[in-house]
């Protein structure tokens, strides 16, 4: 069968995975508290798509084209016996690079497992080094030093490499991305530092409060030499640096400033079963429907085409006041 192709000739190559829509974490610029406290609405377990639902979608996407599988949340590791699914995917015929994505809160305890269900590498959100920056982003006083351990766990268990991905705001934590670079540069880890984006409406977004790539890379390189590296793989959404020196690279991930919709290979799954070709979409299009409704293999992979063969998206190059009023859906809910 023919790769599939969007109106832009964008081919469909990454599937992100959002297996729960619940998180431990409060992060300001991603679940705040304001918005979702305790008498928040989350799913029902009975709306997320099981394990079962989640491969077969997985493996019709890998049938059109799909590559790589990134397991995203909320929380991934909040998802009861998440191993299970790692091993379901990791068994997916063509499916030639499966990770996940966590905020490393129970890494500790999962890593191991983890690996041995089958996953290679992982990705690891810390937005600071320091414990009062840290707590007060994330928002239920959780330590730095226990990400730090979860990282560690991930390290010996065998998952390589660890990326470590750090969103900057601008009068919060804009101040660390050096000690942040030093502290992971040693470690032999990737840290890649990611825009503050407009991702979802309850975030009190501004411009303003990006600190833009340019300016980390200025800051990064005054100390530490960098020097353009190439991409891994077509489509890949950081801008890779080295070290001159050789001691490892960072990366660049400047959705705002230098927006690569152009390259956009990604599509999204939601918990409950939506596909979503960008991650500022407002809108998604049902598979759980189809799933339980009794459609075929031929019926699902079908739609999928026909949702992606329309994209159209470029959300980041249009970006103005005009998309500032757009309904657009949370990153919690979608991934990131």
């Amino acid at each position: 069968m023919d790769a599939v192709t969007d109106t832009r000739n964008r081919p469909l190559r990454d599937l992100r995975i959002s297996v729960t829509d619940r998180c431990n974490f409060r992060c300001v610029y991603c679940m705040p508290r304001e918005v979702f406290g305790r008498g928040y609405a989350f799913l029902p377990h009975s709306q997320v798509l099981t394990f079962e639902e989640i491969t077969r979608l997985a493996r019709l996407f890998v049938a059109q084209g799909v590559e790589k599988v990134r397991i995203t949340g909320g929380e991934p590791l909040v998802r009861h016996d998440i191993e299970k699914l790692v091993a379901m995917l990791a068994a997916v015929p063509g499916l030639h690079d499966l990770t996940l994505t966590t905020n490393g809160a129970l890494l500790k305890r999962k890593a191991q497992a983890l690996r041995e269900a089958g996953l290679r590498r992982i990705t690891v959100s810390l937005d600071s080094l320091r414990d009062d920056v840290f707590m007060a982003m994330n928002d239920v006083d959780f330590p730095v030093q226990g990400v730090l351990e979860g990282i560690e766990a991930a390290q010996e268990a065998g998952l390589h490499p660890i990326k470590v991905n750090m969103v900057v705001k601008r009068g919060v934590n804009d101040s660390d991305a050096l000690d942040m670079a030093r502290y992971f540069r040693e470690r032999g880890h990737i840290l890649r530092f990611i825009e503050y984006m407009d991702v979802g409406t309850t975030n009190g977004w501004r411009m303003d409060d990006v600190v833009p790539a340019a300016e980390i890379l200025r800051m990064i390189d005054g100390e530490m030499p960098l020097e353009p590296a190439e991409a891994n793989y077509p489509g890949e959404v950081a801008e890779r640096y080295r070290y001159k020196d050789g001691g490892g690279e960072i990366g660049i991930i400047a959705s705002v400033t230098q927006p690569f919709c152009g390259a956009c290979t990604r599509a999204r799954l939601s918990a409950e079963g939506k596909f979503y070709t960008c991650l500022f979409s407002s809108a998604g299009h049902d598979l759980r429907g189809l799933l339980r409704g009794g459609a075929t293999d031929d019926e699902l992979s079908a739609f999928l085409r026909s949702v992606w063969r329309i994209r159209d998206d470029r959300y980041s190059e249009v970006r103005a006041e005009a998309t500032a009023s757009l309904p657009k859906i949370e990153m919690s809910y979608i991934g990131g």
